[in-house]
């Protein structure tokens, strides 16, 4: 994890790699409690059996959005920021679900600070590209430009 003293320490990041998190394995119980809380139960994430003989992916995959949901999680691992009061999510700008991700395999956060934007007295908008990879998978599951307001 990324120590970051101060504001200028900070600024020293724009355009760079901040870290990768910890891989986090995506687990059929994980799916089947998100499907639940979003009432999403498309076959293709929630029926195993189905999902084994008729998906193209060979098995169930999660939704899209539980892969977008762990960006909080993913990305708390990476960096943490002395001197933030309060950390808001401003939004996404973008985001892109380039290939799925089969139940039961890993998943983690690769982040680039994109640019800090002042928005008054000790707040900062901070852009980040967030790359969220698959383990030993070609191509990512998602890429998705993230918001983030800081208060110091």
């Amino acid at each position: 994890m990324q120590i970051i003293e101060n504001m200028d320490a900070l600024e020293a990041f724009v355009g760079q790699e901040m870290g990768v998190s910890d891989w986090l394995t995506i687990d059929q119980e994980r799916v089947n409690q998100f499907a639940d809380a979003t009432e999403d139960h498309q076959w293709i994430h929630v029926d195993v059996e189905r999902a084994q003989r008729e998906s193209p992916f060979g098995g169930p995959i999660a939704h899209g959005f539980l892969t977008l949901s762990l960006l909080p999680q993913l990305t708390s691992q990476i960096k943490r920021i002395e001197g933030v009061t309060t950390t808001v999510n401003y939004g996404l700008d973008k985001v892109r679900f380039i290939a799925p991700v089969p139940v039961g395999s890993k998943v983690r956060a690769r982040q680039t600070l994109e640019s800090i934007e002042p928005r008054g007295d000790n707040r900062y908008m901070l852009r980040n590209t967030v790359t969220i990879e698959i383990e030993g998978a070609d191509k990512p599951a998602c890429i998705a430009q993230s918001l983030s307001l800081i208060v110091f």
